[in-house]
């Protein structure tokens, strides 16, 4: 009988318990704070505390973990490991650095507790119908339980990366490309409503979107965008960051790799945040200094 404990019922948590629930998986849970909804599913069992949800399970136990990267991750595994066996598995599904994934991998290892990092992406929608799933480990650990990956993934959504902390890795590099990718479309629509003509663009979106090259989930969630608002006109222009751009841009510091792309799309994301344009300020205050260029009073 496949059971898996679940810690995190968030957004994506909650998808995926359901999905794990679409596979006849028993699906033993906690979280500090649960929704209603959470609640009123009694196909999830639900326990109150991490103690609890461990002693629930038959060992060697497979703990799956869907909370915030960084500190409170690190908490829930401190606490984990006063309740965890002896080859019992536990799987970090979060944006992980993969530097904290080798260094928890390394204090886990001397436990004698199996560590496996999953890179989970394909949002809330994937979580629930069909993820994509880049998983690092001992290949031996990760494959004695590679059912649980392959009922969560999509159709060729699933695949063993390599050595512990690859998942992540991979995952991380996987997020600094998206950060290109959606600048890039951003950048085509501000040049599209800059331009004189007179575009629809819930329309150039449906094509975009249909049969060109650059069709995909993406320009699908531009479509989607531009269906519900013609222009944009309720959303403000600022773009925040969960990390992983930054940790892409310090890896490819670190293995001397030239990411141009990535990096000016994160660094597009920080000016977004910008309300003062300071550096706007200083170029429009020297070309009047040296040229008399005109500047702009507020």
């Amino acid at each position: 009988m496949k059971k898996v404990g679940l810690i995190g019922l968030g957004r994506m948590g909650y998808n995926l318990a359901l999905n794990m629930l679409d596979h006849n998986t028993i699906v033993h849970a906690y979280d500090k704070s649960i929704s209603e909804e959470v609640k009123q599913n009694n196909q999830i069992k639900l326990h109150d505390t991490l103690k609890d949800l461990v002693e629930s399970l038959a060992r060697p136990r497979i703990l799956w973990l869907m909370v915030p990267a960084g500190e409170i991750t690190d908490n829930v595994i401190l606490e984990l490991t006063n309740y965890l066996d002896k080859d019992d598995i536990l799987i970090d599904g979060g944006n992980s650095n993969y530097n904290d994934t080798l260094r928890r991998y390394s204090e886990l290892k001397a436990k004698s507790i199996n560590f496996i990092d999953c890179g989970t992406s394909g949002g809330t929608d994937g979580a629930r119908h069909g993820a994509s799933l880049m998983v690092g480990g001992e290949e031996a650990v990760v494959k004695s339980i590679e059912w649980v990956f392959k009922d969560l993934a999509t159709k060729d959504g699933y695949g063993y990366m390599g050595k512990p902390g690859s998942g992540h890795f991979v995952k991380m590099v996987h997020n600094g490309i998206e950060y290109g990718m959606m600048q890039a479309i951003g950048e085509g629509f501000e040049l599209l409503e800059k331009s004189d003509f007179d575009l629809d663009y819930k329309e150039v979106s449906k094509v975009w979107a249909h049969g060109s090259i650059i069709q995909g989930l993406l320009m699908d969630t531009a479509y989607s965008a531009f269906q519900k608002d013609e222009k944009l006109a309720n959303i403000l222009g600022r773009v925040d960051d969960s990390g992983e751009g930054q940790w892409t841009i310090e890896a490819a510091l670190k293995y001397k790799a030239s990411i141009p792309v990535i990096a000016n799309s994160l660094f597009a994301r920080y000016k977004s945040r910008d309300d003062e344009h300071f550096s706007e300020k200083i170029v429009a205050a020297m070309r009047y200094e040296f040229g008399r260029h005109k500047v702009y009073k507020k």
